[in-house]
């Protein structure tokens, strides 16, 4: 997939669009993915119609660690389809500040720079299915046309690493419905879904870094999953200083394995 397409692809990133489109009666209702922002440092509430997810192993924040709680925790998770040199810079960045984050990639990512997956691997981050080619998976009406995106970006990964990708799925811009959740759960996937994100795709209409600082971090949350792309320029000039001042206000960072309770399992 070239730059081009998939920043149109992810123009349309749900985190900014309120609306959901009802399909045919045998699919239900397509929704697309948002979490309304709030500034009070506040856990935001998923709204009423789409919290189904948490039904079909779907996460959008850690709810153990509410409001209130002592323990500060966040979850940085990036949706990587490219490489524009900022990838790099990312990876970078976590590696001095010591930070996981969880990477959900393309196939177009791994067949043009392996040597980045591999580095995200060696790093010790979770890389994550996006699915090879970025579809609205919700078309896809069988288990067998569903399971050809995730399984054939498994055997790319699987060539590129020698390893697995790990099981967790975030859907192409963000649109789901019952049956795409069901779908990736009898595959063993559990969907990721966001809870603070801001439109730092597009990399001809980036924000200021201020103005995206200031907006990370006045909405910032206990438990928040975040989605950012790797390929933002100013993502790449910001992160840093976020992380470091996220550290300073007690905040950790966890990983998806902790966010699933999968730490928790593997302990016991």
């Amino acid at each position: 997939m070239k730059k081009k397409a998939y920043l149109g692809l992810v123009s349309i990133l749900c985190c900014i669009c309120m609306t959901c489109i009802c399909v045919s009666a045998t699919e239900g209702t397509v929704y697309n993915w948002y979490c309304v922002r709030n500034s009070n440092h506040l856990q935001p509430i998923a709204d009423a119609n789409m919290r189904f997810i948490e039904e079909y192993d779907g996460y959008y924040i850690d709810h153990a660690h509410g409001d209130g709680s002592e323990d500060k925790v966040l979850y940085l998770t990036f949706d990587a389809g490219y490489e524009n040199g900022n990838v790099d810079k990312i990876l970078n960045i976590l590696s001095e500040e010591q930070v996981p984050g969880a990477f959900f990639i393309l196939g177009n990512l791994i067949n043009r720079n392996p040597d980045l997956i591999r580095r995200m691997v060696q790093d010790g981050h979770t890389v994550c299915n996006h699915t090879n080619h970025h579809p609205d998976m919700t078309t896809k009406k069988t288990l067998d046309d569903f399971k050809e995106e995730l399984i054939s970006l498994e055997e790319l990964y699987r060539q590129a690493t020698g390893m697995e990708l790990a099981k967790y799925y975030r859907p192409p811009e963000g649109k789901f419905d019952k049956t795409s959740l069901k779908y990736a759960r009898q595959l063993g996937y559990q969907t990721i879904f966001w809870s603070l994100a801001y439109a730092d795709w597009d990399n001809s209409k980036q924000p200021s870094p201020e103005s995206a600082k200031k907006k990370i971090l006045d909405n910032i949350h206990n438990g928040a999953v975040i989605l950012l792309h790797p390929t933002s320029a100013t993502n790449a000039i910001i992160l840093k200083e976020v992380i470091q001042t996220l550290k300073g206000q007690g905040y950790r960072f966890g990983t998806l394995d902790e966010l699933t309770g999968k730490n928790t399992i593997q302990q016991s």
